[in-house]
């Protein structure tokens, strides 16, 4: 990973970044709240951590690090002790606490006990189910015509693939009972409008506007970053858009890294470098520096904030990246926030429904 020194601002947030960036979207405190003292959003938060445990004790037990039950122990032990602590004591760890600084500790917790990624065997199983079904969804995608149409059934795309999600706990559950259907989830899910709902606006935007350079800020392995983005980005793509997959440094739950997502592509190209007839020249993979579930893009890496540097449309893809952190993110160019609203604490903030969805679009008119 990079060294904090290496780290840099994203250089499309508007400025000053001191003043106007905040990464966490929904605040656990006020000033006036007493510092010594939890709030109710942090008691809700830190419950939430503490009932993802179990969840990811399961997935260390049989992690390939050696003795790995017993070292899965030791992490639950761990790290539900350093969350009653900030319940005692929100000043501890590094507090108060946020959503980045819970998701922090946990991966401090993993790594110190040797392990490196917990999730690696499902997000296995899930790239390779998924990259066999790519080609189906993009042939579904490419037959509907209208070009509205096409961009709406993109844009569910993204968010049936988004309920891939190992960190909700709830989600993890169904998934090991019996796993998802990705098409299914695409007509299943919670009808318009949604919670947050600038499809329109998008579409409007897209029939008219050309966007030259895209960065994508990437989510999860399996079906959402092959079944939702790589068809969405394609569409970029064929559209003339140079698009930039910003992917995690270092695992974290089942989100993608930069080096899987480099392989993943070069299986999905064919013997042309074509991605299904599409040519990829203009699609560059990089290496976003965060090793979290969240981020905050007051610290990337420079390779990221260099292919940036001129893109006209940011995107923050899934619950983390583009919902927890980020909804209210101010940019200098167009962005689009995209992502399923999959724990409670987050639709109640928002107002909407569990798995509802967030389509958030704001336009850039640059004078």
């Amino acid at each position: 990973m990079e060294t904090a020194s290496e780290m840099v601002a994203f250089p499309l947030l508007t400025t000053p970044i001191e003043s106007n960036y905040r990464a966490c979207t929904i605040p656990f405190r006020f000033p006036s709240d007493n510092p010594r003292k939890p709030t109710p959003t942090e008691l809700a938060w830190i419950d939430l951590f503490l009932n993802s445990i179990p969840s990811f004790k399961k997935r260390a037990e049989t992690d390939a690090v050696d003795d790995a039950p017993t070292r899965a122990e030791k992490f639950a032990q761990r790290y539900s002790e350093i969350l009653e602590d900030l319940k005692k004591d929100p000043e501890s760890h590094g507090g108060p606490p946020d959503c980045i600084l819970l998701c922090r500790l946990r991966e401090q917790v993993l790594r110190e006990l040797g392990f490196k990624d917990i999730f690696k065997k499902v997000k296995d199983e899930e790239n390779a189910k998924a990259i066999s079904l790519f080609e189906n969804v993009v042939d579904l995608s490419d037959a509907i015509e209208d070009e509205g149409k096409r961009l709406e059934n993109l844009v569910r795309g993204i968010f049936a693939g988004n309920i891939f999600d190992l960190g909700s706990a709830q989600l993890a559950e169904v998934f090991s009972k019996d796993g998802m259907s990705f098409l299914a989830s695409c007509q299943n899910l919670v009808p318009r409008p949604w919670v947050i709902d600038d499809l329109d606006a998008f579409k409007l935007k897209w029939s008219k506007k050309f966007w030259k350079k895209a960065v994508i800020f990437v989510d999860n392995s399996g079906a959402d970053i092959i079944l939702g983005i790589l068809p969405f980005a394609r569409e970029l793509l064929r559209r003339g858009t140079q698009v930039v997959l910003a992917a995690n440094d270092l695992p974290s739950i089942n989100d993608i890294t930069y080096p899987e997502l480099i392989e993943i592509i070069s299986k999905l190209k064919d013997n042309e470098g074509k991605l299904k007839g599409v040519d990829t020249s203009n699609l560059f993979i990089a290496n976003s520096g965060n090793d979290l579930p969240v981020i905050d893009l007051s610290r990337v890496s420079q390779e990221i904030a260099y292919l940036a540097s001129d893109a006209d449309l940011v995107i923050t893809e899934g619950m983390g990246r583009g919902i927890e952190t980020n909804l209210y993110a101010q940019f200098k160019c167009d962005s689009l926030k995209i992502g399923m609203v999959k724990h409670p604490e987050v639709a109640q903030f928002l107002g909407g429904r569990l798995y509802d969805c967030v389509l958030k679009y704001n336009e850039v008119l640059l004078s």
